[in-house]
């Protein structure tokens, strides 16, 4: 059981934020990054930015979707909630533009549900099969409805066209599950065959 206060989870949220913003896997205001506290979800808000995100770029969910307080989420939270509210376990939810993972999800793949081959045994330990959700434009209820219908079928996800999207049970492991994706999807697109 996760044992840190809220203004621990913020403090690593925001850590973590600013990390991928210096390793350009968020660029200018995307990406969107949330935990789980008690029965609310924070998660930034609509036009943050990774790189100077503070405690006051969140915005609080109860696990409904309803908005508590006046700070506006990040449009893209429907996502964030699908996963937790599919999978318990997760307390951490990362979205990132992150070059070779957004580069992987352009390509048509065979099995859409595990579109990813973990050339190293990290990524299959760390997050397990990687999904494809069909394009849609960012925010949409489209891509929301394709989310949910594709949610169990894999552990971690690319948005086609977009990025990509993972789930953990803390930040530090949702944020080293991010970095294992984008190396496969480098070592991958580096090793694809014309």
């Amino acid at each position: 059981m996760n044992t840190e206060t809220l203004e621990q989870k913020l403090e690593s949220a925001i850590k973590t934020a600013v990390l991928l913003f210096k390793k350009d896997r968020v660029t200018g205001s995307t990406g969107n990054i949330s935990f789980r506290h008690e029965d609310k979800i924070y998660i930034s808000c609509s036009g943050a930015c990774f790189g100077w995100l503070e405690k006051k770029d969140f915005a609080v969910l109860d696990m409904e979707g309803n908005v508590l307080g006046e700070r506006k989420p990040s449009k893209e939270y429907p996502l964030h909630l699908s996963i937790y509210r599919a999978k318990s376990s997760v307390n951490a939810v990362l979205h990132t533009h992150s070059f070779y993972s957004t580069l992987w999800s352009c390509l048509e793949h065979k099995d859409e549900k595990d579109v990813m081959p973990a050339v190293t045994p990290y990524l299959s330990m760390k997050v397990g099969r990687i999904g494809l959700i069909p394009k849609a434009q960012p925010g949409s209820e489209e891509l929301f409805r394709y989310f949910e219908d594709r949610i169990n079928d894999s552990d971690g996800y690319l948005l086609a066209h977009h990025g990509v999207i993972l789930g953990d049970t803390d930040m530090q492991s949702v944020y080293y599950d991010m970095e294992e994706m984008e190396e496969n999807a480098k070592i991958n697109w580096y090793m694809r065959k014309e």
